[in-house]
């Protein structure tokens, strides 16, 4: 009796798992998975919002290197008996090149060091020491980026040039470009999403606030550096308005008020004037397309816990 009820048993417990596994076998197979023509149809998008993005830089490319410019759509497809790279040599001959690229290198460097230095600081100092008023420092730093340079630009320029004495001078074009909003802001989130432990211990072990920033932030802040920086790099390197104000001289001036010189002075009366300006814009924008290539991955780190043990 106690066999044939543990067979009885056995048989429906059996049942029992086969009904309770079947089922879910059967949904299984019948739930529906994403097919390979939604992947097909967002790659295709993605492929074409890419081609459209990077037309114009093609355009540029083969455009300063044609002989004679061909706007028709065969235009498009170079051709080996139409390409010359004689436009770069018109340029590099007609603004000295070497000269300009110094110029901008110096211009740049000297914004780059200044907004990552004094931005660290401040950006610490907001997001890491006590202070009053440190939220209404913070709104007014916002509020600052919405005032626009040009609306700066004619006191700024009064100031620099008449009562400082800076103009056709380095100084004078990095002066008004030291201190970037933006930069601050980047290192005063990238300091409040940093683990207060780590400040804590600092603290008690007796390190002054400069030792902390030194030795505790700044190793873990290089992403936030480095995307400060790649930022930062587009604006004076662009920069054109306020270097033509300041610099006279041609061998102060940077790449991008020599080449505007160029185009509105000399570019008409070269043989390919459409060419050469567009090896201008190739020229000016090389060096901003080939920063971002190199460094586009090492924008957000997610890493900003390795600091912490235990």
């Amino acid at each position: 009796m106690s066999a044939v009820l543990g067979a009885t048993a056995a048989g429906v417990g059996d049942g029992g798992v086969r009904a309770a596994t079947g089922p879910r076998r059967d949904g299984g197979a019948g739930r529906a998975r994403p097919g390979s023509g939604g992947r097909v149809l967002r790659f295709t998008a993605l492929v074409l919002g890419a081609l459209l993005f990077l037309f114009p830089f093609y355009y540029m490319v083969l455009g300063s290197l044609q002989k004679t410019p061909d706007t028709s759509l065969g235009g498009l497809v170079p051709r080996g008996s139409n390409l010359t790279t004689a436009n770069y040599t018109a340029i590099g001959t007609a603004i000295s090149l070497p000269h300009a690229l110094f110029s901008s290198g110096v211009f740049t460097g000297g914004v780059i060091l200044c907004t990552v230095v004094l931005g660290l600081l401040a950006g610490y100092a907001m997001a890491v020491l006590e202070f009053r008023g440190r939220e209404a420092l913070f709104a007014l730093l916002l509020l600052v980026q919405v005032i626009p340079f040009q609306l700066l630009m004619i006191p700024l320029y009064v100031l620099v040039t008449r009562d400082y004495g800076l103009s056709d001078t380095y100084l004078g074009m990095i002066l008004p470009f030291a201190i970037n909003a933006t930069a601050v802001f980047i290192f005063r989130q990238f300091f409040l999403g940093l683990p207060t432990s780590l400040f804590e211990a600092a603290r008690v072990d007796g390190a002054s606030e400069l030792a902390i920033l030194w030795r505790v932030a700044l190793p873990l802040c290089r992403p936030a550096i480095l995307t400060a920086v790649l930022l930062t790099f587009i604006g004076p390197w662009n920069e054109f308005l306020w270097p033509f104000l300041v610099t006279k001289q041609q061998d102060q001036q940077p790449l991008a008020v020599a080449l505007a010189n160029y185009v509105s002075s000399v570019a008409a009366a070269a043989d390919n004037p459409f060419g050469t300006v567009l090896a201008g814009a190739c020229v000016l924008a090389a060096p901003a397309v080939v920063l971002f290539l190199l460094f586009q991955k090492r924008f957000v780190s997610t890493q900003l816990g390795s600091g912490v043990k235990g």
